[in-house]
């Protein structure tokens, strides 16, 4: 389970460091960067899938995702004495992201690159990444440890350090080169579980959703990230997985209702009162997310985390405490983050279990947290 996210320099998040609980809920109005900090987790695992520098370019590059204000906002900034400017700059330019689970932790800081000569020179380099064991980082628990090109990793018997790499290219992450069965057992393992986080953010329900439409099927233990394989989903759930659950969640959602899969994976809802089963291109959109974020919730291979970005979207007022006792029975299997700005379901969660609700707010354009306590933390030198 993860223990602490910590975020540095990435849009509004200037500083940020939350501790983590088995279900968190982020919420805040709108524009105080809950949706950064959502992306941020994206970009962690992207690291570990090789993809975080596309997606940083697809959201305008590194320099329209850094950090906009001065790199401190000073007593007299704060009271209006003196006007918000930039200052002499006391350190590089630098995206960090980085998390602390129960056995490891990764950190990583992106900067510019050095003028050269090349097309690619808006691309984000790594300049550091560093992984340890345990909660935070020092100098007897980093096990693996980047600067620049040199990578160096940690015998696990001797405990002496040894070249892994002298040339990295400074667009890769040592996750995806350094991490194998032999020399960097920890590497994989860490890298696997970031890869095998899941996030849903786009679960379609329009008009013209593959989720409406009879389609062949496969077992299908992982919902998709759209959510099109939806009756393959519910299917294998149904044969291995926990098929009970399921069907008390649908019936505690939808007074009494059953669900079945037929013909070419097409679902069919049964409701009390009507004569036939009303089939996935009938049902409202609210149903049908809810149908969705059941399959993704009761998968029968639960992730170590699953981030969902708004799950009440569409879902009428009605259905929010049971989805409320449908992600908190999905927490007694993985880790849950839960980005929402839904006051009636942060409140259900609230009275459900103990959740850790994380409000977040705005200060000067700088995203700050609730959480009194702010979790230790210590970034991996340049």
């Amino acid at each position: 389970m993860l223990t602490r996210l910590a975020v540095s320099g990435y849009r509004s998040l200037r500083d940020v460091r939350i501790a983590l609980g088995p279900l968190n809920v982020i919420t805040c109005a709108n524009g105080s960067g809950k949706s950064s900090l959502y992306r941020a987790l994206r970009l962690l695992s992207e690291l570990a899938q090789g993809r975080a520098i596309a997606s940083l370019a697809s959201e305008g590059g590194l320099a329209s995702t850094l950090w906009a204000g001065p790199e401190k906002i000073s007593r007299d900034m704060r009271s209006g004495k003196h006007p918000v400017q930039g200052t002499r700059r006391s350190g590089p330019v630098s995206l960090k992201l980085g998390f602390a689970a129960e056995d490891f932790g990764y950190a990583v800081d992106l900067g510019l690159p050095i003028p050269s000569i090349t097309r690619f020179e808006q691309d984000p380099e790594v300049k550091v990444e560093s992984v340890w064991t345990g909660q935070l980082l020092g100098r007897s628990t980093v096990f693996a440890d980047r600067n620049g090109p040199r990578v160096r990793l940690r015998d696990r018997e001797t405990g002496e350090w040894r070249a892994r790499y002298s040339d990295l290219p400074a667009y890769d992450s040592m996750m995806m080169h350094c991490a194998d069965a032999v020399d960097g057992f920890e590497l994989l393992q860490l890298r696997e579980r970031m890869r095998n986080w899941r996030f849903y953010d786009d679960l379609r329900t329009d008009r013209d959703s593959p989720a409406r439409r009879p389609q062949v099927g496969t077992r299908t233990p992982v919902l998709a990230s759209d959510g099109s394989d939806l009756g393959a989903a519910l299917q294998t759930i149904v044969e291995i997985g926990d098929a009970d659950t399921l069907q008390d969640t649908i019936a505690d959602a939808f007074d009494g209702a059953t669900l079945s899969v037929g013909e070419r994976f097409e679902v069919e809802m049964r409701q009390a009162g009507l004569l036939r089963p009303l089939l996935a291109a009938e049902l409202s959109d609210g149903t049908l997310r809810y149908l969705l974020l059941a399959a993704a919730l009761l998968s029968p291979r639960p992730p170590e985390l699953m981030i969902l970005n708004e799950p009440e979207a569409s879902l009428h007022p009605a259905l929010l405490d049971p989805l409320a006792r449908l992600l908190v029975t999905a927490s007694q299997r993985c880790q849950l983050i839960v980005v929402s700005h839904a006051p009636a379901l942060v409140e259900a969660l609230d009275r459900a279990a103990e959740t850790l609700v994380i409000e977040l707010r705005k200060e000067w354009g700088e995203t700050l947290t609730s959480q009194a306590a702010v979790p230790d933390w210590t970034w991996p030198a340049r």
